[in-house]
Formats: C-alpha cells, structure tokens, sequence
C-alpha cells in the first residue's frame, strides 16, 4: 500500500468543488499513476472517513505561447480524483 501523501498531490479549490463539498463530494489531484483503490485509501488513511466512490479522469495540460518569443510551451498533464464519503463524513480543508 503506498502512503497517503504520494498519491494525494493537493485538493482542487474553485467554485465548482465547493459547491460540491455540500454533498459529501471532494477533488483532488493525484498522482497520474495511481489507481482507484490507491486514492480510497490514501483518503481514508488520511482524513479518517469512508469512501463510497471514487472517479477519476485525466487532463490533458494546454499549449501556451510566450508572448515575447513566440515560442509554444505546454502545462503538464494532470490527473483529478472525484471521491465521494459516506453521508455524515466530511473533510474540513480549510482548517488553520
């Protein structure tokens, strides 16, 4: 089994996630070589809840041009786990 903090690289904060935090739902970046079954438990051995779902998908980094030079680059590839918890478990990733 492979630790917690190798496979979860950072949560995903914007609108969208969390809005989605409401219903027991959170995203993640993992790492691209990860599996499934990895990031339920790295969450649960993590966070100290239960995972009842969890989706992946991978992204595709963008090509971006410098504006000096011209010259087209490309932001890394990235892949994002959706993991849903059993109702009454929740992440408070804002703590300080």
């Amino acid at each position: 089994m492979r630790e917690a903090m190798s496979v979860l690289i950072r949560p995903v904060v914007s609108e969208k996630t969390y809005a989605l935090m409401d219903q027991h739902v959170y995203v993640f970046i993992v790492d691209p070589k990860a599996t499934k079954i990895d990031v339920r438990n790295a969450v649960e051995q993590a966070f100290n809840v239960t995972v009842t779902k969890v989706n992946t998908l991978n992204r595709k980094g963008k090509s971006v041009r410098n504006r000096r030079t011209g010259v087209v680059g490309f932001r890394s590839d990235t892949k994002r786990a959706i993991v849903t918890l059993k109702a009454g478990d929740s992440i408070n990733l804002f703590e300080s």
